[in-house]
């Protein structure tokens, strides 16, 4: 088993979501965070005067996936997410130890 996680624009969610539904992912855990890369930021022009904004905003998903379709989903998220411009993100994958299904007390790849 392995954890996908992937960090993304906002406006992609949705392909992204449809990209790992049809690749056999189940569900998935986006959370809204910021950050910059090699973007730096920008600036906006508010009431006037002009700001520098440091962290860009984005989403990170994670994925609890079985090892089988890793590559899939890996692919699905790389294709979905990319705009072909700086600033579309990264994939991480993680190893998996454990995972328990709280409701059914399920182990391992049956939880997920």
């Amino acid at each position: 088993m392995k954890m996908l996680t992937a960090i993304i624009k906002p406006f992609k969610l949705d392909e992204v979501r449809e990209a790992l539904a049809a690749v056999g992912v189940q569900g998935i855990t986006v959370t809204e965070v910021k950050g910059f890369g090699r973007q730096k930021g920008h600036t906006e022009l508010y009431r006037g005067a002009e700001y520098v904004v440091d962290f860009l905003p984005k989403l990170k998903i994670e994925v609890a996936i079985r090892s089988e379709i890793l590559e899939q989903a890996i692919e699905a998220v790389e294709t979905a997410a990319n705009t072909g411009k700086i600033g579309d993100g990264k994939i991480f994958v993680y190893a998996l130890e454990q995972v328990v299904r709280i409701r059914t007390g399920e182990t391992g790849a049956d939880a997920l």
